[in-house]
């Protein structure tokens, strides 16, 4: 009965709230009152009628329910607590005041227990603190809204996790909504596909009210309005996201080689072999600023070398205080090849980001891990020699990533040990990862077999002369 009597006490304050009508319904038709359950269901319109016929998941508002009926009884016991102080202040008055004398506005016979005069209660009357508080609530709710992206896992226990705690998040925004990407699961890994579909939206508000829109066909049998214009703008922030995920692998590359930060963007995209990044966007040249001060800040986890885990429940959107961008991709990129899938991935934490199919030497390929040591452009003196347009060699070894002019080789063992890709495929890596990027190269077992591609190619505005015309190349191709 205290979930009734908490339900009863929410819409009282939130009368448009129609999932807190429905669950009221539900709660008043398991303990026999039809009539009451009836009305409530009246009240919650489409909820009602999406709920009962099935059209949305069961399971999927079962955290949802907990998380108000929370908020609910936090409201609940704050309320108790003011109605004591009240109370205290009112008694203090009565001691403090002299004889024939009462407080301004209110009798003081006329106070009861709960602190109210004329015998009223919380849900009968609102004190004008509360009206205030409540009318600067709903003036924020209809506020243009600065709308956020990140993504996180689907499906439908994922997307319950993900709700569950995003509704608890206490510290989230209410002038923001966020927009949610699904990403699918294969094995240990989460795909970044390109132009990962928007799952739902995650309005919180000050008032203590979450409105959840699904954009799941499947599951909510909805089509909202605005379903294509939330798709691109979320493609738009997935290229953003890459663009400072490959900017702040830089620099933690930097780091980790020099003992310190670049002081400019500019040493990071110098001529050979200073060519760090094979060269910038707009975004990278904005952003590099705030990412550098991220980094020594210690945020993030980038200082610390970390792995990061942008897949993890709770995980901030993109977007910090003053319009700064935080890299929802927080771990820096590494190369992971696998021998028995001919397949080689570029990897934030648990986010596959790209995997192409690339040619290998059998057993002539070895496993352990490296490091991007030399990035070059045309390492043959042209782009069309045995190793392609691009190279990117592995530590101090005779070893490398490269192109090829035998593309029937992709997918076969026919090297003499090094990593052959397509031209458009090495060209697209070679501008996404920077020197110093780690590589690990595993037998077998290490990544999924499906293909994760961008909806277009990584693409930078080269900033440097990336040739190397003085050496002659001999890895083993």
């Amino acid at each position: 009965m205290k979930n009734l009597q908490y339900l009863k006490d929410y819409v009282e304050k939130h009368h448009d709230n129609k999932m807190a009508w429905y669950l009221l319904g539900r709660e008043y038709k398991r303990s026999g009152q039809e009539g009451k359950a009836n009305y409530c269901f009246n009240r919650a319109g489409g909820v009602y009628e999406a709920f009962e016929q099935s059209k949305i998941p069961a399971d999927m508002f079962r955290d949802y329910e907990e998380g108000l009926l929370r908020s609910a009884r936090e409201r609940a016991l704050r309320s108790a607590r003011i109605r004591k102080l009240l109370l205290s202040l009112a008694l203090l008055l009565l001691v403090l005041l002299p004889a024939g004398a009462s407080a301004p506005g209110r009798s003081t016979d006329a106070v009861t227990a709960d602190g109210y005069g004329g015998g009223g209660t919380a849900a009968e009357e609102t004190r004008p603190e509360e009206q205030a508080a409540q009318q600067g609530d709903a003036a924020a709710d209809t506020a243009v809204k600065v709308l956020r992206f990140t993504a996180r896992e689907t499906g439908a226990a994922a997307v319950r996790r993900n709700i569950a705690s995003m509704l608890g998040d206490l510290s989230a925004d209410a002038s923001a909504k966020t927009a949610v990407l699904g990403m699918q699961r294969d094995g240990k890994w989460l795909l970044w596909q390109g132009g990962l579909p928007v799952d739902y939206t995650v309005d919180q508000q000050k008032n203590g009210r979450s409105v959840i829109q699904s954009y799941n066909a499947a599951l909510c049998g909805c089509k909202p309005d605005d379903a294509g214009t939330l798709k691109k703008s979320g493609a738009e922030w997935q290229q953003r996201q890459e663009q400072l995920a490959s900017l702040w692998s830089a620099l933690a590359a930097y780091k980790t080689a020099k003992g310190s930060y670049p002081e400019s963007l500019e040493q990071l995209t110098g001529d050979f072999p200073g060519n760090w990044l094979s060269g910038t966007t707009p975004l990278m040249e904005k952003a590099f600023g705030s990412l550098k001060a991220l980094a020594q800040n210690g945020e993030g986890g980038l200082a610390q070398g970390s792995a990061g885990s942008p897949d993890a429940p709770g995980s901030i959107p993109s977007t910090a205080e003053g319009g700064k961008e935080i890299p929802y991709l927080s771990g820096p990129l590494t190369i992971f090849v696998d021998k028995q899938k001919h397949r080689l991935a570029v990897a934030s934490g648990g986010v596959i980001l790209r995997s192409y199919e690339v040619g290998l030497g059998g057993g002539n390929t070895p496993v352990g891990d490296f490091i991007i040591s030399i990035k070059v452009v045309n390492p043959n003196g042209h782009d069309n020699g045995e190793f392609g347009s691009r190279g990117m060699q592995l530590s101090d070894t005779n070893y490398a990533i490269h192109g090829t002019n035998e593309p029937d080789s992709i997918g076969k063992d026919e090297s003499l040990g090094c990593i052959r890709m397509k031209r458009e495929d090495i060209e697209e890596l070679f501008n996404l990862v920077p020197k110093g990027t780690p590589v690990h190269i595993a037998e077998g077992g290490l990544l999924p077999d499906t293909e994760v591609v961008p909806l277009e190619p990584f693409k930078t505005k080269p900033a440097s002369d990336q040739t190397n015309p003085h050496e002659e190349y001999h890895w083993l191709n």
